[in-house]
């Protein structure tokens, strides 16, 4: 069974700013290409270091892709030729991003938020469990294992752990970039070509596979409301891509 204690030690993790000033939210559409969406993060990023920006979350959908962050392992990359594959900053293995997964990117200034990168992770972990409530179903953390997961009856009848959503961040001078990707409504075959996350034991799915449906700007909606819970409030900011 999943940690349900620390799932709720999890569930009440805030980070709010201590001088409650917005962050950016923006959307972009269409398929943002990942080189492109790095190098807008890293800019950002250092701007807010410099005081010349604020902060942001940007969601936005990628084209069928792997990551590998920098824990990743050669032997995880299982089809190298399926699709591109980038090296990533964010920490990690490797991951896949590809249509109907909502990847967003927070960048936030952890120097006005306490400068605690274990909340911040537990914070992230609370955004998402709050999200999936909303769209009706319940996220779970385990100890040792960063993501979300989700407990469902297997193929015996026995209880089986699968993440519907992922966590890989990267920190500079206190200034988070990467952040976590919400299985909606993708194609899990995508999965098939890597070892996501290097983990063997356990699969992956998302909210239309556990029978949840939920379109992208519902799931956008969730994330934002959760957000505000977790993180404090936000303003409408326009894409940077």
């Amino acid at each position: 069974m999943l940690d349900r204690s620390l799932n709720a030690a999890v569930s009440g993790r805030r980070m709010p700013r201590l001088d409650a000033a917005p962050a950016g939210w923006a959307r972009s559409s269409g398929l943002i290409p990942y080189p492109e969406a790095e190098a807008v993060m890293e800019a950002h990023a250092s701007a807010i270091a410099d005081g010349a920006a604020g902060e942001l979350v940007w969601l936005l959908e990628h084209p069928p892709l792997y990551t590998a962050g920098v824990s990743a392992k050669p032997a995880d990359l299982l089809d190298p030729r399926r699709f591109p594959v980038f090296r990533s900053g964010r920490g990690g293995q490797f991951t896949y991003h590809g249509p109907g997964q909502r990847v967003a990117y927070v960048m936030l200034d952890l120097s006005a938020r306490g400068r605690d990168v274990h909340v911040f992770v537990g914070a992230l972990q609370a955004w998402i469990i709050e999200a999936l409530a909303r769209l009706g179903v319940r996220g779970d953390v385990r100890e040792g294992r960063v993501g979300v997961w989700v407990e469902r009856p297997g193929p015996s009848g026995a209880a089986r752990e699968d993440k519907v959503a992922a966590i890989g961040v990267k920190l500079r001078r206190w200034v988070s970039f990467h952040g976590v990707s919400l299985n909606v409504d993708p194609d899990l075959g995508h999965f098939g070509g890597i070892v996501p996350c290097g983990v063997t034991q356990h699969g992956v799915t998302s909210l239309a596979d556990l029978g949840a449906p939920a379109t992208l700007a519902e799931a956008d909606a969730a994330l934002r409301a959760a957000f505000v819970s977790v993180f404090g409030p936000v303003a409408d900011a326009p894409p940077p891509l």
